[in-house]
């Protein structure tokens, strides 16, 4: 949907709706938008009025809502942000781009595959930009790995290793609930899945996992999975029950990368990765590179609205994450049935 142009002729900057009062959109997301010349945080939605007006004041956001559909309603929202449990992202995201409004939507993109290809479909049909919100994917020190990769830096990359954990074991933590979609792979496993597809610029042949489900909450909280490409394979583990820790390596044929605090780096310091052809255990071979501070969540935006505005693609198409989710979906089958499992493509 093309944007108006402000009095000047210059690109409008794009408005944006938040659907709910999330952590991460009080503290990621709208601080992200509101520092980018590209975008204004028009408005803001809870299920109680007050809540949101509250919220509204104290983020400086002009409008409050009290209802959702109240915001998407709204004729001068041009872009939603959904960050709602993960049970309402492919309704409430399909609603918005029904409206008319592009959207883009934390991870998961859906429960599964099938949810996906849903706002697929709707994309098509309306003409809407819809992204499942993967920073990672705009970080500069991502896009470092992947050429280096592509470059042969490393050899014939033959095994991505990576590592999610936080502790958090309240019954009130949406995480907890179950039929909300609850439970760590789709919450946290989602990362190293999706990175390891991107960086073998492959989808995997079959997969399997290994889960362990809290006996009160009913979601998975350990889980084992292995990737099999046809040239490698990728292995991760993540829990919601453990301690604090992030970790992501690449191995290829003549050296490996590393790349620590992998998923959520601080955004006001440098960040750096390591590069180590392995002619000894103690780091005699290791090259550090580092990079500038960033907000990997306002890059993210930026090229959103770049996309809307007709200027390049999503960071992360509904395609990518139809795959993504398709892979989900044949870990847990995997621990079902103790095989190994085939991801349906898009």
């Amino acid at each position: 949907m093309p944007l108006q142009q402000g009095n000047s002729g210059a690109e409008a900057p794009v408005r944006w709706g938040i659907l709910g009062a999330a952590n991460i959109a009080r503290t990621r997301m709208i601080p992200a938008l509101r520092h980018s010349a590209h975008s204004e945080v028009l408005g803001i939605a809870s299920r109680d009025l007050a809540k949101a007006r509250g919220i509204a004041d104290e983020l400086g956001i002009p409008r409050a809502y009290g209802s959702y559909q109240e915001l998407i309603d709204d004729p001068d929202i041009d872009a939603v942000y959904n960050p709602l449990p993960n049970h309402l992202h492919m309704p409430w995201s399909i609603r918005a781009a029904r409206a008319g409004k592009h959207v883009l939507c934390e991870k998961p993109i859906a429960l599964n595959a099938d949810q996906a290809r849903e706002l697929m479909h709707v994309r098509d049909k309306i003409g809407v930009q819809i992204c499942e919100a993967f920073m990672v994917r705009s970080h500069p020190r991502w896009h470092a790995a992947k050429a280096l990769v592509a470059s042969g830096r490393i050899g014939e990359l033959r095994m991505v290793s990576g590592h999610f954990s936080y502790a958090q074991k309240s019954a009130t933590n949406v995480r907890n609930t179950a039929e909300w979609g609850g439970g760590a792979l789709l919450d946290i496993g989602c990362y190293p899945i999706a990175l390891s597809r991107w960086l073998y610029g492959a989808e995997p042949i079959d997969v399997m996992a290994t889960i362990d489900r809290d006996p009160e909450y009913g979601v998975d909280r350990y889980v084992a999975g292995i990737l099999r490409f046809a040239n490698g394979t990728a292995s991760f583990t993540c829990s919601g029950q453990l301690v604090l820790a992030q970790s992501m390596q690449l191995f290829g044929t003549v050296a490996r990368i590393d790349v620590p605090v992998p998923f959520n780096p601080a955004e006001a310091v440098p960040t750096k990765l390591a590069i180590d052809d392995g002619r000894d255990l103690e780091g005699g071979g290791m090259e550090t590179m580092l990079f500038d501070p960033c907000n990997q969540f306002a890059l993210q935006g930026d090229v959103f609205v770049d996309a809307i505005h007709g200027r390049g693609i999503v960071p992360v198409s509904l395609e990518d994450s139809i795959a993504n989710m398709a892979v989900i979906d044949a870990l847990f089958r995997s621990a079902e049935t103790g095989r190994w499992e085939s991801p349906s493509g898009v």
